[in-house]
């Protein structure tokens, strides 16, 4: 018996040099750590002497690719296009599942097996999705739709499994399974966030964050397991729940991404190869005709579901084909169904060999038509990309004890290009520096950490919509808020609002937000009786003599440190140019503040301070 140690080395080996042969030969890794699995089978490896270990990594990387999924989830833009992703889900789930019963009724099997067969046609596993990721286009409509799309097409198949299982076995405790799937629902979709953001503000080690993320991961296909349902779903909704509490540029990201794609995605595409019997096949036909049948009908039923999704969403062909090519692949839920089905009796080893040889084809086909896809719409979004950012310098400035670090991860969130960064002690001493330089400027200060935020309130004051830069600042706050999953409120004038509207709805560039009208800055003060726990409060700001400057502005450090000095806080200021004459004429129509003006300012702020003061107290 080979030794234990021999075997990892192997797979070790493999997982080194598959890639860089892979990448000489121009074949997609996916496709090569199938093949080398297909190889050790044939070799007479006696993987199945290490059978748990094997299989808990495998395990571990086909969770690992639905968590990928649902955490790289672009919510503003799943929210605009949720319609068309549940109705892309269905699709993808009917089409197959209607030819699935024909060719199985076909093929003479019984309506059970068929109705499970055709469930498992329906299925789709997201086992190109790295390759999405790696050429950065998982945030483009035709990703979103199919990533959206996943969670409905898994939970039909898997509810068509359950009504089966529950309908031979005759148990009747159909309303236990009930309580235990409102249970897992809501610990993943509820309890999780809670406990994360909780332990994200108290411990930064990007170590333990880490675990924690891992151990939801593995917690949550262990609760759908209980909930009679698959892992594979688990890890999805956990992926989805934990969005804004992992964004995708963070450093916590990347190591989640580093152990997946290095370990688990290739020990997992191995394991597959390896489940292939080449053997099988000696015994006739009939198993080549099941399996023929098989990968046909889940093209044809895949590649019209998306034909149809691309008709109705009026994407292009390339979006089409990269739908295809994301939603044709299986490995998880088919492995999941055909396993329970062989074991219940509705399938027999011509069916399991049949499904498995499946997997290997359309593994390969779905990796060749992805990656032709999304290298083809990466050169496609480099060629057409259009930054809502004018600015071509940034600084940013942290006060009260701000690190640098801290700083950092705000550009790199937010995609800052050519930052300056500066630390100083006071809000006012960082207002005396910004004014000696016309770049867009943000003082920060935190409070908690960016991951850790629910909800963006924005302050919009009159006339910021004239500002050149103005769509540089709305940029910033709708990045900031994909990030890290923030709804984003804006208190701003009818004019302004009207101009955030517009922004807020540009195709690929959506923002979920809410609006609150206001008169004028001095209303901006019922913002503080909004604010909630975890919200981050940002001010847009001006420099003087500029279209938005408001006297008022002046006070700005007064006001956070009396009404929001227990929350995470941002003043923004456009790329302002101070000496062009140009802007006297903008100013006109503006008043400058008279002595009395001040004076009943103050006064109506005291009171409006002191209302609030009342509020919190009842």
């Amino acid at each position: 018996m080979i030794h234990s140690l021999i075997i990892l080395t192997l797979f070790l080996v493999a997982i080194l040099l598959v890639p860089l042969v892979c990448h000489k030969i121009h074949v997609p890794s996916l496709v090569g750590f199938i093949l080398v699995g297909m190889v050790f089978g044939l070799c007479g490896l006696p993987i199945s002497d290490d059978k748990p270990t094997i299989h808990l990594f495998g395990q571990l990387g086909m969770l690992y690719i639905m968590f990928q999924a649902g955490v790289e989830i672009d919510m503003n833009d799943f929210h605009q296009q949720r319609k068309q992703a549940l109705l892309f889900g269905f699709l993808s789930f009917l089409f197959p599942f209607a030819l699935g019963l024909l060719t199985s009724r076909w093929l003479g099997f019984a309506w059970t097996t068929s109705l499970l067969l055709g469930a498992m046609y329906g299925s789709h596993t997201l086992m190109t999705y790295p390759i999405v990721s790696r050429y950065g286009v998982q945030k483009t409509p035709a990703a979103n739709i199919a990533v959206g799309g996943t969670m409905l097409t898994i939970t039909l198949s898997l509810l068509v499994l359950a009504i089966l299982e529950e309908h031979t076995s005759q148990t009747g405790d159909f309303w236990v399974w009930i309580g235990k799937l409102v249970l897992f629902l809501g610990s993943i979709i509820y309890i999780f966030p809670k406990i994360s953001q909780w332990f994200f503000k108290r411990w930064q080690d990007e170590s333990l964050q880490f675990v924690l993320v891992m151990a939801f991961l593995v917690s949550s296909a262990l609760l759908a397991d209980w909930a009679g349902l698959e892992g594979i779903l688990g890890a999805f909704l956990c992926g989805v729940a934990l969005n804004g509490r992992v964004p995708n540029r963070s450093q916590l990201m990347g190591r989640i991404n580093f152990i997946g794609n290095t370990i688990f995605v290739p020990i997992f595409l191995m394991g597959v190869g390896l489940m292939v019997d080449i053997h099988t096949f000696h015994a006739g036909w009939w198993i080549i005709l099941i399996a023929l049948v098989m990968i046909i009908t889940k093209l044809v039923g895949k590649w019209l579901a998306s034909w149809a999704g691309q008709r109705l969403f009026h994407l292009l062909p390339l979006e089409r084909q990269l739908m295809f090519g994301l939603t044709h692949a299986t490995a998880a839920g088919t492995l999941a169904i055909v396993t329970i089905g062989y074991q219940a009796g509705f399938f027999n080893a011509e069916i399991l060999n049949g499904a498995i040889v499946m997997i290997l084809v359309l593994c390969t086909i779905s990796s060749f038509v992805t990656e032709h896809a999304a290298k083809e719409l990466a050169l496609l979004e480099d060629a057409k990309i259009e930054n809502d950012s004018h600015s071509n310098e940034w600084s940013l400035i942290g006060v009260n004890n701000t690190m640098r670090a801290n700083l950092e991860q705000l550009a790199t969130f937010s995609q800052l290009p050519n930052t300056h960064y500066a630390e100083c002690d006071e809000t006012a001493e960082a207002q005396t520096m910004i004014e000696h330089n016309s770049r867009t400027s943000i003082i920060y200060k935190e409070q908690q950490p960016l991951n850790t935020i629910s909800r963006i309130l924005v302050a919009v004051p009159r006339y910021a919509e004239k500002e050149q830069d103005f769509i540089s600042c709305f940029g910033f706050i709708r990045r900031l808020s994909g990030q890290i999953g923030a709804k984003v409120t804006f208190f701003a004038t009818a004019e302004a609002r009207q101009a955030l509207k517009a922004f807020s709805n540009r195709p690929g560039k959506f923002l979920r937000a809410s609006y609150q009208e206001i008169e004028d800055w001095e209303d901006v003060m019922m913002m503080a009786r909004e604010t909630k726990h975890n919200d981050l409060v940002v001010f847009l700001s001006a420099r003087q003599s500029t279209p938005s400057y408001n006297p008022l502005f002046a006070q700005l450090p007064s006001m956070l440190s009396r009404f929001y000095a227990d929350y995470s806080q941002l003043i923004v200021y456009p790329e302002q140019d101070t000496e062009s004459g140009t802007q006297d004429i903008i100013l006109t129509d503006i008043p400058q503040a008279s002595s009395t003006w001040r004076i009943v300012t103050k006064i109506k702020q005291g009171l409006l301070h002191l209302i609030h003061r009342i509020q919190l107290r009842q």
